[in-house]
């Protein structure tokens, strides 16, 4: 049964992961992921002025960058398949909803995680120029895939919501963009004062760069990684908790 499982996920996920390929919208998304990168890292982000051999000016956009691009990823992963009708063949085929769902997330991390493992040009150059803590470097990444796979799992949820790619999106970000400014200072400040302080340590707690800062500094703690993990799996079953409710709708 289990190997049954594994094989109907691998054909879902390499069948999805190949559809990116079929038409522009993978090599266009890649390519501004890149290009954007390196606007951020090296005008925004100052590279060069601040003259220390790391790359903290890259992944402290990463949120922002995922706030707008991941979107575009996962908005068609549930809502394409229900406008063409083809979400009814899909479900008739012998695999679970979770692996339907599952699968598709997958295809999708896997895209995100090659488009960011394109930008290892800036990891070479920042060896050139000095002597960077590498170790840091690889936790930072890791950090910013598992940031990813969060958003796609909200955007998959999204998605299975409604038939149209906009609605999808739009809902996605904001969602993502309420996990975002949950750890962000301006927000807590806001907050201090109308609710205890066990409360905003819980709001806090719960977003992505509380989690996202702590891994891109080096430390890669158990917590951090449960966490990411853990909202990677609740919106994939929420995911199919939606796909059950809307079915060919």
């Amino acid at each position: 049964m289990f190997n049954g499982s594994a094989t109907s996920l691998w054909i879902i996920t390499r069948r999805e992961f190949v559809s990116y390929f079929v038409t522009p919208i993978a090599y266009v998304f890649i390519l501004i992921f890149l290009v954007l990168s390196g606007v951020f890292t090296f005008y925004l982000g100052n590279f060069y002025e601040r003259g220390q051999s790391d790359l903290t000016p890259f992944f402290s956009f990463h949120p922002w960058l995922y706030l707008f691009l991941v979107p575009a990823i996962s908005m068609r992963l549930w809502s394409e398949e229900r406008k063409s009708g083809s979400i009814e063949l899909l479900m008739t085929l012998p695999i679970t909803r979770f692996d339907a769902v599952a699968g598709k997330f997958l295809a999708a991390w896997i895209f995100a995680g090659l488009a960011l493992g394109l930008t290892f040009p800036l990891w070479l150059t920042v060896n050139y120029l000095g002597q960077p803590d590498n170790g840091v470097i690889l936790a930072s990444y890791l950090g910013s895939w598992l940031m990813a796979g969060a958003f796609l799992a909200i955007g998959s949820c999204a998605s299975a919501m409604t038939k149209s790619q906009v609605i999808a999106f739009i809902l996605s970000g904001l969602v993502c963009l309420a996990f975002i400014l949950a750890g962000f200072p301006l927000v807590l400040g806001a907050l201090e004062g109308l609710l205890p302080t066990l409360i905003i340590d819980t709001i806090a707690s719960l977003s992505f760069l509380t989690h996202f800062s702590s891994i891109s500094k080096g430390v890669l703690s158990l917590r951090d990684i449960i966490y990411f993990f853990g909202i990677i799996i609740f919106w994939l079953l929420a995911t199919v908790i939606v796909v059950d409710l809307k079915g060919g709708e």
